[in-house]
């Protein structure tokens, strides 16, 4: 998954402490002033809300989940800034974040998150962490093709790029599943607990998604 922001980034940000603004829904290419709200079958990808804060805590401080993530804020107050700090990438054009959250509950249980790697996002990386629970139930995949249409049917992404560490069997699995073509290996190039990994780089392209007319997730049958 991307990093999250540094913690020099979130350190003396005032902590929030009423919830976000909703914003009214975008108009096509108007996501800097708010996020939709993306339907899929299994899970419902939506902005993040102060209120996340806790829940976003518990999901992604697991063990099992910062195994292969660069360190998540350690407190819910952590959340909240990170949360605030959100707001204003999405603002700035520079990345956006999606809460994933069950069909049918308003809980967030990972998120999804859309980077620019240069202007207009031409090229982008995309990320994303769900708590381990649901981890095998097809949540995941569901939500990941919400985020991925998003980022080339809305946002006008040509290229989507991920790296997840080569012994990440299961995040790997993931990215293959989607269409996702490994391009190589990032020899050394993630740094946790103190130990170097290599990384595989991972790409979809706008135009063979498109050709490979993967169902919509209204079509999708789970």
């Amino acid at each position: 998954m991307e990093e999250m922001p540094d913690q020099s980034q979130l350190d003396g940000e005032p902590v929030v402490s009423t919830v976000l603004p909703v914003e009214s829904e975008p108009q096509a290419n108007g996501w800097r002033t708010g996020l939709p709200e993306l339907a899929g079958s299994l899970v419902t990808l939506r902005e993040l809300r102060n209120s996340d804060a806790r829940s976003l805590f518990a999901a992604m401080t697991n063990k099992e989940v910062t195994r292969f993530i660069s360190p998540p804020p350690t407190t819910v107050e952590g959340f909240e800034r990170f949360i605030a700090w959100t707001y204003r990438q999405r603002g700035a054009g520079q990345s956006v974040s999606f809460a994933i959250v069950p069909r049918g509950a308003d809980v967030a249980i990972g998120l999804f998150q859309l980077r620019s790697l240069e202007p207009d996002f031409g090229n982008a990386e995309w990320g994303f962490a769900l708590a381990s629970e649901f981890w095998g139930t097809g949540m995941f995949v569901d939500g990941a093709r919400l985020a991925i249409e998003f980022a080339f049917d809305v946002i006008g992404a040509h290229r989507l790029e991920a790296r997840a560490s080569v012994t990440n069997t299961r995040g790997n699995s993931a990215l293959r599943e989607l269409g996702a073509v490994c391009e190589g290996v990032l020899r050394n190039s993630f740094l946790r607990h103190g130990e170097f990994h290599d990384q595989a780089l991972w790409t979809l392209l706008a135009s063979e998604w498109r050709d490979a007319k993967v169902p919509r997730l209204s079509q999708v049958i789970h």
